[in-house]
């Protein structure tokens, strides 16, 4: 399932937008820009809606900041429907921009269009950045605290989970249903030995657990700046 990202400090407004896109996308809230610039450091995005006028940082900085890192394609929804304002976000990195108040339909839209467009960036690029953790899914290499590391190719795809989802708490099963795709019986020691193995494997580079035990729950990853 497509990310997107709703930065927008009005509570109704979001909430809406929210409300919109959630049947059909994963949607994540934010409601200022400084906000904003924290989520983008541990989560995969694939497109972000974003409101200029907010708190912390404006949505122009946000888009400059964020353009030195990610080609993920931005929206911009604003009550600024001046030409020189709308022209300038576009010069900064915006990919389209939407003029309040909206029309629903236009959203979902213009929304689509951008995935649509974009779809063969995320494919070709697929570099997933958390922490100290660096993930190329094109050349299957891992960087910890930028020292290359060697993994199997279940360590790796185990990883990847963790990567995907950095704040969601893994249990067992789910991890044995995506890397193994097989049905998970329980009592089966195959997840713990590899767990074991891969944060043996990340701790010799970052000097610390990387892969936390959640207990009576499973696994999750603790991420380190």
């Amino acid at each position: 399932m497509k990310r997107i990202m709703i930065v927008e400090d009005d509570n109704a407004i979001n909430e809406l937008l929210t409300d919109l896109l959630s049947d059909e996308y994963e949607v994540i809230q934010a409601f200022a820009g400084s906000e904003a610039l924290r989520i983008v450091e541990t989560e995969k995005l694939d497109l972000i809606v974003l409101d200029l006028m907010l708190p912390g940082i404006m949505g122009e900085e946000f888009i400059v900041t964020y353009r030195e890192k990610s080609n993920v394609p931005i929206i911009v929804i604003t009550a600024k429907t001046e030409m020189n304002v709308l022209a300038n976000v576009l010069e900064m990195g915006a990919n389209d921009y939407i003029a309040k108040p909206f029309n629903t339909v236009e959203v979902v839209s213009r929304v689509k269009a951008q995935l649509r467009d974009h779809q063969d960036d995320f494919q070709t690029n697929p570099i997933y950045k958390v922490g100290t953790i660096e993930m190329d899914e094109t050349t299957r290499e891992v960087k910890v605290a930028g020292r290359v590391i060697s993994l199997t190719q279940k360590e790796y795809d185990l990883l990847k989970c963790f990567i995907e989802h950095p704040k969601k708490v893994f249990t067992k099963a789910n991890l044995f249903e995506t890397v193994w795709n097989e049905a998970y019986f329980g009592d089966d020691n195959t997840i713990s030995v590899h767990i074991s193995r891969l944060r043996k494997k990340l701790s010799e580079h970052s000097g610390e657990d990387i892969i936390e035990t959640v207990w009576g729950v499973g696994f999750k990853l603790k991420v380190i700046d």
